[in-house]
């Protein structure tokens, strides 16, 4: 039994360690099978009740935006997920033999089905898986180039839910992906037993990105949830629902790279409500549209959704309105004519003649009556 087991744990190694193709990983391509699926739960899971997306459907769905998954890859064959375009990054196919990026990518924008009461947040957003990683921590130098790629592809939204170092084509990557106006959000990273203290997680740590920390169903800070990285909002992060490889579904997930995905989901429907924004507004709107801080490591708060889609924000109405037009050429206003001296001069001896005449009228209106009531006639003298 312990051979075995010290037979498994080497045989693991490579794909633990590393992203770089092996010929392991190509033995694997057709039989991956990422552990343990589970079935779907037959009632609503909570974080989508906590949410509440789905009242904000009849506004905004997500379509016409594009998120790209940068991740373990995507399992297209899944009923409830609809990936447009598939991207491998390490040679080993575009399968995800892990069940990361096809967990996170369910959450995004699974799609509904009927008898099954997960769906998410962004159904109608389209998919793009770029697998970077057959680990849970891959060769950051393929993450730079995954966010890269995904700028790249027209992804409006790129969804990073993994923890890495700086470095500075990690930096150059987002700082690329942020030009394209692409919105970058970003998981805070967990904190276990075995990381010890924590520290800044990238990118989510870097200027520009919308960094996503972890809630519990109480809606309290997941203790995992790395407060040293800026968040910038909450989603929820514990016993999570959603689609797994296989045609299958996990009910045990968990962590700040699956409430990254929410925060993902949301911005795709920010984004196909209030198209004419950019990435910078609309990071701007779901950090104002939050439920409130809860301290260090929470943010602005536990996403809202429905404010995030619904609220008005006076600045944007102003940033966004439509321009003055151009001002007329000096070319294009008719001149006014010259005055006429003479013309003026008739109508001031006109208007002066009918004014004397009715001052000369309400004169007699007034006299004459006057002088027949004291007998005057005219060239005699009035009556005693």
């Amino acid at each position: 039994m312990i051979i075995r087991g010290l037979a498994a744990i080497v045989l693991a190694l490579p794909v633990l360690i590393t992203a770089t193709p092996t010929p392991a990983d190509a033995a694997r391509r057709d039989t991956c099978a990422p552990s343990r699926p589970g079935r779907l739960t037959l009632s609503e899971p909570w974080a989508q009740r906590r949410l509440g997306f789905t009242s904000v459907w009849p506004l905004t769905r997500g379509r016409g935006v594009t998120v790209a998954v940068v991740d373990s890859g995507v399992d297209a064959k899944h009923p409830q997920l609809k990936v447009a375009q598939s991207v491998d990054l390490t040679g080993t196919g575009t399968q995800d033999c892990l069940g990361h990026g096809t967990s996170v990518a369910g959450i995004i924008a699974g799609t509904e089905r009927k008898g099954s009461p997960f769906a998410g947040v962004a159904p109608d957003a389209r998919l793009i898986s770029i697998k970077h990683t057959n680990a849970e921590r891959g060769d950051p130098a393929l993450l730079a180039r995954a966010i890269a790629k995904a700028a790249d592809l027209g992804a409006q939204v790129i969804n990073v839910s993994v923890r890495a170092v700086d470095r500075m084509d990690l930096r150059r990557a987002v700082g690329y992906a942020l030009s394209k106006d692409a919105v970058i959000v970003a998981a805070a990273g967990n904190v276990t037993k075995e990381d010890g203290t924590s520290s800044p997680a990238y990118p989510a740590a870097y200027p520009g990105v919308l960094a996503v920390g972890a809630s519990t169903p109480d809606d309290t800070i997941a203790s995992f949830s790395n407060t040293s990285t800026p968040v910038a909002v909450l989603a929820p992060g514990q016993a999570l629902t959603s689609t797994w490889p296989g045609g299958t579904y996990r009910n045990d997930l968990e962590g700040t790279s699956h409430a990254t995905a929410y925060v993902s989901g949301v911005v795709a429907l920010v984004r196909a409500r209030y198209p004419e924004l950019d990435n910078v507004r609309v990071r701007r709107r779901v950090e104002l549209s939050a439920d409130g801080t809860k301290g260090k490591g929470s943010g602005a708060g536990i996403v809202n959704p429905r404010l995030a889609v619904t609220t008005i924000l006076p600045s944007e109405v102003v940033a966004v309105a439509p321009q003055q037009p151009a001002s007329l050429t000096e070319a294009a206003i008719a001149k006014a004519d010259p005055p006429d001296d003479h013309a003026i001069g008739v109508a001031s001896a006109v208007a002066g003649g009918a004014l004397g005449a009715a001052a000369l009228a309400v004169t007699l209106a007034v006299v004459v009556p006057l002088g027949r009531r004291r007998r005057w006639r005219p060239g005699g003298e009035t009556g005693s």
